[in-house]
């Protein structure tokens, strides 16, 4: 979903409008393996849930999370982009909404081998911690 800012001729009002992809626009996700799967975002929201479950992100705020991903999609390529791509930015937005929803996606996305992966990508996030009205990982 796209969100433009626009302003009324008639009556000089600022508004809002949505668009969505349409069926006929053909974007194409190019996967790890080289394989093109269109773009659904459906997959991306379901993935967002999953690592939100059970934490205070509310369903708008995953939808805005979504709507900046698409954003960065639309920026960066109007056929095909990479679903690494599209994995960083879900990363990128996801970190400034909950940093433990966001290790959740970044421990499924980046296939962690091991615990110490995870200890340093965690390490990593605490470090980066820039914002103030979250609670940290750990005390």
């Amino acid at each position: 979903m796209i969100r433009r800012r626009r302003q009324c001729l008639k009556c000089d009002r600022r508004f809002t409008t949505y668009e969505k992809i349409g069926e006929s626009f053909k974007l194409n996700i190019v996967k790890r393996d080289n394989t093109r799967v269109p773009y659904d975002r459906e997959k991306i929201i379901a993935g967002l849930q999953k690592a939100c479950y059970k934490r205070p992100v509310s369903a708008e705020q995953i939808q805005a999370v979504a709507d900046r991903v698409e954003e960065d999609i639309f920026k960066y390529s109007d056929k095909e982009v990479s679903s690494i791509f599209v994995g960083e930015s879900v990363m990128r937005h996801l970190c400034g909404v909950d940093k433990v929803a966001y290790i959740r996606f970044a421990s499924v996305y980046r296939k962690f081998n091991d615990a110490g992966e995870l200890l340093d990508e965690v390490s990593q996030t605490i470090k980066d911690q820039n914002s103030t009205d979250q609670p940290e990982l750990f005390n």
